[in-house]
C-alpha cells in the first residue's frame, strides 16, 4: 500500500503528524498541506532526580505520554487517523535505556542526555595516558597525510553527554546488565534510539544516520570506528545500534515500516530523526551556510556545511544532517546547556510568575547592576563540575536584576558560540533562523542580534523539531514533493536586526566571563 494511502478505503490522506519527544515536553502537531497547525497536544515530561547529577525518565510514563499526545492532537483537529499520511518523530539524542532482549524488561529508567553520573569516569579517561598517546598518534597522522579523517581523533575527548560513558557506567554499576551471560541465559541488551525502545514494545528498531552522532566514541561521518571499543571502553561495539545495514538509507517510508496502533488504526512511522537535525530541516536550512539557533532546554547552533565535512574541533563537532537519495548533507554543531532549564528554575523559585514577563522585566532596568548568572545545573562537555551561581549580588539587587542576568547569560553564550563558528567554519554564513521556546523571548533575541551583528529570523511557530519531522514524513509519504515546496511553506513572524553596537555590551560580558571563571571545577 502506498504510504499516502490509508487502509479502510479512506482515500488519499490529507494531513501529517509531527511528534517531538523533548527533554521537558512531549508535543504533537497535526499539519495540513500548507504546513498550518490543525491540532496540537502536549504533556510535560517529568524528569526524575534520584541522586544529585542523575536525570532519568520513566519509560512507561514516556510511552503513555507519546501515545496520548497523538490521540489528543488528532482529536483536537477533528480528524480520524485514516486521514493521516504519515507520522514523523523527533527525539532527544543520547538519552538511552537497556533491557533484557528476551523479556523486553528494562534494567533501569531512561538515562537522560543531561545526566552527569559518569563525570568521574569521563574525568579519568580524559586525563589518561592512553588518550594522550592517541592524540599524539593521530596528530602526527594528520600532519603527514593532511587527511581530515585523522583530525577528529586528534582532538578526541569524552564528555558526560556521550552515551558510551553512561553505558560504561551502567555496565560497572548495575549487576543485572552484563554481556557475559552464563549459559546464554542472559541475552545482551541493546541501546535503542533515544526514546523509542517502547515503540516496538521490545521487538527491535534501528536508528538512522542523523540519530547516531552524539551517541558514542565513533566518527559516524566517516562510517568507521576510531577505536576498538572492546579494548578501549571495555565493552564490544555490538552493544550499539546496528548502523551498517542502513548507512545508505534515510528514514523514509520504504525503509522504516515500524507501525504503532493509535485509535485502533495502523499508522506508518515515516520518519524518526534527532531533534536538532529535525529542527534544521523544519527551518528549511537546506543550503550551505544556513544557520539554525535552537534555544530550548539547551542551546544548539547548527551550520549546514553541504557536502563538505568539517572535522571535530574543540567546542564544535560534525553531524550528518540528513541523507535523501544520494544527497548527504553535513552539519557542524556547537551546544550549550541550561537555557530553558535556568529560566524554568527561576520561575520555580518565584522570580517571576509567567515566562512572558521576563523580557519586560529585563528591559525595565538599564543593566543587571553587575549581577552575573553562570548556568551549570546540568552537563558541561568541558567541565562536568561547573557550578551554577549568581555573582555580584548587592543589597539593591532586585528580581529584575536577577532575571536580566539569567537572560544575558543566554545571549553571552550565543555570542561565544557564534564567534567560534565564524573562526573555525570556512564557509560564508547565510541566514540565521531561531527556534525553541526561548526564541519567543524578545530580549534574548534582540541582545543576541546586537552581539553578533546579524539579522535573526524567528518563525511563526517555534516548534521546529515537530515541523521538521512532519516535513520528512510528508516527503516520505508523497504528501509534499520536494524541498522547494517546503521552502514556500515557511513563515517568518519577525526579523531581529542589530540596534546597538556590540561594543556597548563589552563591559557586561567581560564581567560575566570573569564570573564564569570563578565557577569552574567546583
Amino acid at each position: 500500500m502506498p504510504c499516502g494511502q490509508q487502509e479502510g478505503g479512506a482515500g488519499p490522506a490529507r494531513y501529517v503528524v509531527g511528534v517531538d519527544v523533548g527533554s521537558t515536553v512531549v508535543k504533537c502537531h497535526v499539519y495540513d498541506r500548507a504546513a498550518a497547525v490543525r491540532g496540537s497536544s502536549s504533556r510535560k515530561v517529568e524528569s526524575l532526580y534520584p541522586r544529585p547529577g542523575w536525570v532519568e525518565l520513566d519509560p512507561e510514563v514516556l510511552w503513555s505520554q507519546f501515545v496520548s499526545v497523538i490521540k489528543e492532537a488528532v482529536q483536537a483537529a477533528g480528524l480520524h487517523m485514516r486521514q493521516v499520511a504519515g507520522l514523523g518523530i523527533s527525539t532527544q539524542r543520547a538519552t538511552f535505556i537497556t533491557w533484557h532482549k528476551r523479556t523486553g524488561k528494562p534494567f533501569h529508567n531512561f538515562i537522560s542526555w543531561q545526566d552527569v553520573r559518569s563525570a568521574e569516569l569521563v574525568n579519568s579517561w580524559n586525563k589518561s595516558l592512553l588518550l594522550k598517546v592517541i592524540h599524539v598518534i593521530f596528530t602526527v597522522l594528520h600532519f603527514l597525510t593532511g587527511n581530515d579523517r585523522y583530525l577528529a581523533p586528534s582532538f578526541l575527548t569524552f564528555s558526560t553527554q556521550q552515551t558510551s560513558m553512561k553505558l560504561s557506567w551502567v555496565f560497572k554499576n548495575i549487576d543485572e546488565v552484563s554481556w557475559k551471560g552464563e549459559n546464554n541465559s542472559f541475552l545482551k541488551p541493546k541501546v535503542k534510539p533515544q526514546n523509542f525502545g517502547l515503540l516496538s514494545r521490545g521487538r527491535g528498531i534501528q536508528t538512522k544516520l542523523p540519530c547516531c552522532a552524539p551517541w558514542y566514541c565513533k566518527c559516524p561521518v566517516y562510517s568507521c570506528q576510531i577505536l576498538n571499543h572492546k579494548a578501549f571502553l571495555f565493552f564490544p561495539v555490538t552493544y550499539f545500534l546496528v548502523l551498517q545495514s542502513i548507512l545508505h538509507t534515510f528514514t523514509l517510508c520504504p525503509n522504516l515500516r515500524n507501525l504503532i496502533l493509535v485509535l485502533n488504526v495502523t499508522v506508518g512511522v515515516a520518519c524518526i530523526v534527532a531533534d536538532q537535525q529535525s529542527a534544521m530541516f523544519g527551518e528549511c536550512c537546506f543550503h550551505p551556510g544556513d544557520v539554525k539557533l535552537t534555544m530550548g532546554t539547551g542551546g544548539f547552533w547548527n551550520v549546514n556545511t553541504g557536502e563538505h565535512l568539517f572535522a571535530s574541533r574543540r567546542g564544535l563537532y560534525p553531524l550528518i544532517g540528513w541523507k535523501i537519495g544520494e544527497e548527504v548533507v553535513y552539519l557542524t554543531e556547537g551546544c550549550m546547556s541550561d537555557i530553558g532549564t535556568a529560566i524554568k528554575w527561576a520561575q520555580d523559585i518565584n522570580l517571576f510568575t509567567n515566562v512572558d514577563e521576563t523580557a519586560e522585566m529585563a528591559r525595565s532596568i538599564v543593566d543587571s547592576q553587575g549581577v552575573c548568572f553562570v548556568p551549570g545545573f546540568q552537563v558541561s562537555a568541558n567541565d562536568p563540575y561547573l557550578c551554577a551561581s549568581f555573582m555580584g549580588l548587592k543589597p539593591s539587587t532586585t528580581r529584575n536584576h536577577l532575571v536580566r542576568a539569567i537572560l544575558e547569560s543566554v545571549a553571552f553564550r550565543n555570542k561565544q558560540l557564534y564567534d567560534m563558528i565564524v573562526k573555525k567554519i570556512r564557509i560564508p554564513l547565510q541566514t540565521i533562523r531561531a527556534d525553541g521556546g526561548v526564541s519567543n523571548n524578545s530580549f534574548v533575541m534582540q541582545m543576541t542580534s546586537d552581539l553578533i551583528n546579524k539579522k535573526i529570523e524567528k518563525p511563526v511557530h517555534a516548534d521546529m523539531s515537530s515541523l521538521g519531522a512532519a516535513f520528512l514524513a510528508g516527503l516520505a509519504s508523497g504528501f509534499w514533493t520536494d524541498k522547494e515546496q517546503l521552502k514556500k511553506l515557511r513563515r517568518t513572524e519577525v526579523v531581529f536586526e542589530p540596534q546597538k553596537d556590540s561594543e556597548e555590551y563589552k563591559p557586561a560580558m567581560d564581567t560575566w566571563l570573569q564570573a564564569k571563571k570563578h565557577s569552574l571545577h567546583w
